[in-house]
């Protein structure tokens, strides 16, 4: 529906020159900027700054055609605005979603079916920026292998924005007809709001939670905001030849240099998206001068014009097409002639994309121009993928319930799948039968009970809530507490506790260790919850009074291994409280995530050396004065036998990705956990 403000037409100040909504030298731009991110995603891994000239262009492009059509008509005309985007955008992206779909089909792993199909819903719906957002704060999710549908964030925020714009350019018309200011003027002023607003709202974010702020709408705002304040301005202001010409060279400049002169990833989007932002703002402030020598010659170079034109067909199909080749090669970046494929393969599609569906919807739309047909246009693509995808969502979600359901049936089989227990019994392992491991690829997501309990902080919680298993009038009470290196322990514990008799108590909290120590996280905001987590986990501690603390002695990383001074500030805390504890140290993490392995290789094919990332020697040894209640224990024996990380034992998977164990493998290591709690405490 129409947002109208009067019927007839708004009366505007005549700008100072023409004010068509056609800038030549901008497609160029596009060009360069599509190329910079394609380029920097494919050989560097790296943040170009291409994407925040796009979310510009946007901001400056839609408020131009937002005032100029209320200047015509005298009204916000969304229904029609919103169709003709709906016509532009959708069937490119609907033909790349179902292409995407496919090849993730054919060639992605069976493990990240679920996220792929859920993020081709969010694509479609334009909420792919915070479907990331919440993947950025799960630590259980964020580790995971890039979707093919990542790019899809930043025209997530674009779709988000078309509305909110609609919105502004509205309360615009509004105080054009109750305040007698003039519609750019009210245009400009409510930019130039949002830009203060969405950038001080940008700095704090990146600062405490860059993770989620680099996916946050709200912080990505006043780079849209600042197009349209330029959209408003540009008109007015006349700058000579002298200036216009060293200014685009000199916008051309930054835009190419940001990325390569500083990695730049852990900053965006706050104030350092000023860099490309104001690059793009010189571009175009420069406008076209037609001298031979200005930035504009080369940005109107046709090439680089038809390239501008492909560009979002382009941006579209290099992300999934890299992400496979990625994943085919086993790579984290592509290899000179294998990016140069990649970037051959998008364009050779975008081309097409471009001429035959863009082209093609056009042609259509223009046959009997209205907003029904380009809405029809629009659906007739966009509805059957997205009606598809829903479909496939829905039964791999019933299959995964099925399958779960399944799981623990095998699970209590321990003929069949003994897990840990073949590596004490020589019998049993000669007696065990071949069976496909569990669990099965696409279920690989096998955590401990605690996750779905809401018994885990996770990574921006901060309150240490405690959850009781087993006999609450047991003898001995166990406590499990630290992060997700001590909670994947948590089914061999508790399945130990229900044998032994005990009482089990997790603490726990993702990505945030038992230590006096502040967090080395990134995230400001996730290090302050884990500071104050960590002191109210003692304060529990202290009023539960355990028999007994199991927490980490070390930390595995590819690095290396290494000790950290705050654990053992933590095991004195519990001494003082008469506390025992168990230090357990950490086991090795596998060059990479077990699942997408799988997929490429066979089982005997998947190992990781212990000694690629812990040390040769307990590096616990190395602890000064540590305080009596304190007993280690080494359990990598029954996970890694003779210094190898074995991919699957007595049936059973063994990591759920490169550092966690899958919970149906830990629970088989019940009787070896309470054989080791028994020795070092006397039970």
């Amino acid at each position: 529906m129409s947002a109208t403000a009067t019927q007839s037409p708004v009366r505007a100040a005549a700008p100072a020159r023409r004010d068509s909504g056609f800038r030549p030298e901008v497609e160029g731009l596009r060009a360069v900027a599509v190329l910079l991110v394609a380029v920097y995603h494919v050989w560097f891994g790296r943040v170009s700054g291409g994407v925040d000239v796009f979310l510009f262009l946007t901001g400056f492009f839609v408020t131009g055609s937002l005032v100029r059509s209320v200047e015509r008509t005298g009204r916000v005309r969304a229904a029609d605005f919103l169709a003709r985007l709906a016509r532009r955008l959708l069937p490119t992206a609907a033909v790349v979603v179902a292409a995407t779909l496919a090849a993730a089909y054919l060639w992605l792993p069976l493990s990240r079916r679920a996220v792929v199909l859920d993020e081709a819903a969010a694509s479609l719906l334009y909420y792919e920026n915070w479907a990331l957002a919440a993947r950025a704060v799960d630590y259980v999710a964020r580790d995971g292998a890039p979707s093919p549908f990542q790019h899809f964030w930043s025209l997530s925020i674009q779709g988000q924005c078309y509305l909110l714009w609609i919105a502004l350019t509205a309360l615009a018309v509004l105080l054009v007809r109750t305040r007698g200011v003039r519609l750019r003027e009210a245009v400009l002023l409510l930019c130039a709001m949002v830009v203060a607003v969405s950038l001080a709202y940008s700095v704090v974010t990146t600062g405490t939670r860059q993770a989620w702020a680099y996916f946050d709408t709200g912080a990505r705002l006043w780079e849209l905001a600042l197009g349209g304040v330029l959209a408003m301005a540009l008109p007015h202001l006349r700058l000579p030849a002298a200036v216009r010409v060293p200014l685009g060279w000199l916008g051309l400049a930054a835009l190419l240099s940001c990325g390569a002169l500083l990695d730049v990833s852990g900053l965006f989007p706050g104030a350092i998206a000023l860099w490309p932002v104001g690059a793009a703002a010189c571009v175009l402030l420069a406008g076209t001068t037609g001298l031979p020598y200005a930035a504009d010659r080369l940005l109107t170079w046709g090439p680089l014009m038809r390239l501008g034109a492909w560009s979002y067909a382009l941006y579209l199909w290099h992300w999934p097409i890299l992400a496979v080749y990625l994943h085919r090669t086993g790579r984290e970046t592509a290899t000179l002639a294998g990016g140069a494929a990649v970037l051959a393969a998008a364009l050779v599609l975008a081309a097409a994309t471009t001429r035959l569906v863009e082209g093609g919807v056009d042609a259509f739309a223009k046959r009997r121009p209205g907003r029904r047909r380009s809405l029809a246009a629009a659906s007739a693509f966009a509805v059957p993928v997205l009606a598809l995808t829903l479909a496939a969502q829905h039964a791999h979600w019933q299959r995964h319930e099925s399958a779960v359901a399944d799981l623990a049936a095998l699970a209590a089989d321990r003929e069949t799948y003994p897990g840990g227990a073949v590596l004490a019994d020589p019998a049993l392992a000669a007696a065990l039968e071949e069976a496909p491991f569990i669990p099965p690829l696409d279920n690989v997501q096998d955590l401990p009970r605690i996750y779905a309990d809401g018994c885990d902080a996770g990574l921006d919680g901060s309150e240490a809530v405690p959850c009781f298993f087993g006999d609450p009038d047991a003898e001995h009470t166990v406590a499990i507490v630290g992060g997700s290196r001590i909670a994947h322990w948590f089914p061999a514990f508790h399945d130990a506790a229900l044998d032994a008799g005990w009482r089990l108590v997790s603490l726990t909290k993702s990505g945030c260790q038992f230590s006096t120590e502040p967090s080395r996280n990134d995230d400001a905001e996730e290090a302050a919850s884990c500071t104050e987590w960590n002191e109210q986990a003692v304060d529990v501690l202290d009023e539960l009074r355990p028999d007994l603390v199991v927490t980490l002695s070390s930390r595995a990383f590819p690095s290396g291994e290494n000790t950290y001074p705050g654990f053992a500030d933590r095991w004195a805390q519990l001494d003082a409280q008469g506390v025992q504890v168990l230090a357990l140290r950490d086991l090795p993490r596998l060059d990479e995530p077990l699942p997408e392995c799988l997929e490429r290789h066979a089982v005997a094919a998947c190992t990781t050396d212990v000694d690629s990332s812990r040390s040769a020697a307990d590096p616990a040894a190395a602890y000064p004065d540590v305080t009596s209640n304190v007993e280690f224990g080494d359990l990598v024996e029954h996970v890694c036998p003779d210094g190898v990380c074995p991919a699957v034992i007595g049936n059973v998977l063994t990591f759920r990705d490169h550092s966690h164990l899958t919970a149906t493998y830990a629970a088989t290591l019940a009787p070896f956990v309470e054989d080791l709690v028994r020795e070092r405490t006397g039970w």
